[in-house]
């Protein structure tokens, strides 16, 4: 079955400062066939500026999923996590937080769609980007099943 894109890649913002985790992070979404265009912060403060297009980000892409660590330098996860969810151009975005096991008990009560414990299980980790790209925009990559689409007069 061949398959295209119509639209845009999803733009997912990684913000992990840990190397192994981050790797996990980008294998788990390249396991799980997730097309995306991928952003990687380790540090919560360039996040923040990444998140407000200001500084060095003045022209980046707006995400459409912050994948956050709660501990960073800078401004850590929590700060950054608060900073969103009260600013009206980015307080939908959808988050997944991404915590080591003694922090998990914080999770509970964060405002987010998901969290995962660390280390990341990859099955997990893609079905919840699976299940959260319901919610994303009309103009962002859509599988587009080509074997259903009308075949041009040259083709058939």
């Amino acid at each position: 079955m061949a398959f295209e894109t119509v639209g845009r890649l999803m733009e997912i913002l990684l913000v992990e400062d840990s190397v192994m985790f981050a790797r996990l992070a980008i294998g788990a979404l390249n396991k799980g066939g997730v097309q995306h265009h991928l952003t990687w912060l380790t540090d919560g403060a360039d996040a923040w500026e990444f998140l407000q297009r200001t500084g060095v980000y003045v022209n980046a892409p707006r995400p459409d999923l912050l994948l956050l660590d709660l501990k960073l330098p800078g401004i850590d996860g929590t700060e950054l996590l608060s900073r969103v969810r009260h600013n009206n151009a980015i307080s939908t975005l959808p988050v997944i937080v991404m915590t080591g096991e003694t922090d998990s008990f914080l999770c509970h009560d964060l405002p987010v769609e998901a969290f995962l414990t660390k280390p990341l299980e990859y099955e997990q980790f893609c079905k919840i980007v699976v299940q959260l790209s319901e919610f994303w925009k009309a103009d962002m990559m859509i599988p587009l099943n080509t074997s259903l689409v009308p075949k041009s007069k040259e083709e058939r």
